[in-house]
């Protein structure tokens, strides 16, 4: 009787001592770490397809693209003005026209040039007369019929008389009158109240400011003639890399407009001062333009190298892009690898400059990254399935 409660005893323990071992199994298993999905450790045979190493170190170049435009030449720009307060009769212009210098752009009809025509006429006749006064004068003195004080007195009137012409011939300069066409008015004693507008140089007209008809008025832009076969490319330069550009300098450029294709130039200017709303440097190069290629107002990128720097640089086959991310592999171990991010700057040879996330002893996959990685991708998908 007692053997057999001691049985049942025996046998109740051994079941609730199952049971805790049971209950405990999973509780183990839920405290084991996960796998990292970002480590891999890789059998020699996977070690075969990639090639282990340091990020080279290089005599880098620090580049910077600026964003720019191309400008007209100023130095070979006119913004050609109405001589006079008139009325535009003929307009000979239209944009984007070739004229030569001293072609005729357009015709004005001025009552001003008119006065100022009249008052030269009558200036004109008033010097002759007082110059026939003097000579008649001196005859008279001589005979004695004058004395010297009349004499002087109509030399007085002379000299005034040689004033007012000089003043009223400069004043039909000022308003567009060449001299041939004051010769021809001297010679026939008739006004025109017509004047042309004259072109001051040759190039291409790139505005044209007036309409036929309109009245404008002196010292008014009719149009904006410029010489393209030189052109500005300008940029502004953050204050920081002001250091990288001078006057003289041989740098490059891109057009989007004209893709594939490098401008090599010379800076001009460089702004003596910051601006201080953008905080920029205005900088210039200037562009042989002999086929006309390059437009006012295109868009542009100026590139410019500053001194060399030793710099590391991460070769193409190592990085891995995902979305945003640029990554390495970098050995953690014999056969292990993680996968960590990086800072890469611009291209350099076959690679990309390092800027962050290596100290100098890491030893990354230089060659076979892209196996690498397909095979972690494809183990993270596997655990997540188990």
């Amino acid at each position: 009787m007692d053997r057999g409660r001691t049985a049942a005893l025996v046998a109740g323990i051994s079941i609730i001592l199952s049971g805790c071992r049971t209950s405990a199994a999973p509780e183990t298993a839920a405290t084991t770490p996960p796998r990292d999905p970002l480590e891999i450790e890789v059998d020699a045979e996977l070690m075969k397809r990639i090639r282990v190493g340091e990020a080279a170190w290089a005599n880098v170049a620090g580049t910077l693209r600026v964003a720019g435009r191309v400008e007209a030449d100023e130095t070979r720009m006119a913004r050609i003005n109405a001589p006079v307060t008139g009325r535009i009769v003929d307009l000979r212009i239209i944009e984007g026209q070739q004229v030569e210098h001293g072609q005729v752009l357009a015709t004005i009809h001025s009552t001003e040039l008119t006065t100022a025509q009249s008052g030269f006429l009558k200036a004109l006749t008033q010097h002759r007369l007082a110059d026939r006064a003097v000579a008649r004068a001196k005859q008279l003195l001589e005979a004695g019929v004058i004395g010297s004080a009349e004499l002087q007195r109509r030399e007085g009137e002379l000299q005034q008389a040689a004033t007012d012409l000089v003043s009223s011939r400069e004043q039909l300069r000022i308003l567009g009158m060449p001299a041939a066409a004051m010769q021809r008015i001297e010679k026939t004693q008739a006004v025109d109240s017509l004047t042309q507008v004259l072109s001051t140089i040759s190039g291409r007209v790139l505005e044209r400011r007036v309409t036929p008809g309109q009245v404008v008025q002196a010292a008014e832009i009719v149009c904006v003639v410029a010489d393209l076969s030189n052109v500005w490319l300008v940029a502004d330069i953050p204050e920081q890399s002001a250091g990288m550009i001078r006057i003289g300098q041989t740098v490059q450029a891109e057009l989007p407009a004209l893709p594939g294709r490098q401008i090599t130039g010379t800076i001009s200017y460089v702004s003596a001062m910051v601006n201080p709303e953008t905080r920029t440097v205005r900088a210039r190069m200037d562009v042989r333009n002999p086929d006309r290629e390059y437009k006012p107002a295109m868009l542009a990128t100026m590139i410019l190298v500053g001194s060399a720097e030793r710099r590391r640089v991460v070769p193409s086959s190592a990085i891995v892009r995902e979305g945003n991310d640029e990554s390495v592999f970098v050995q953690t171990g014999p056969g292990k690898f993680l996968l960590r991010k990086v800072v890469l700057g611009d291209e350099f040879g076959s690679g990309q400059i390092l800027l962050d996330g290596l100290d100098e002893k890491s030893k990354i996959v230089t060659d076979g990254a892209f196996h690498l990685n397909n095979e972690r991708r494809r183990r993270a998908v596997r655990n997540e399935g188990v």
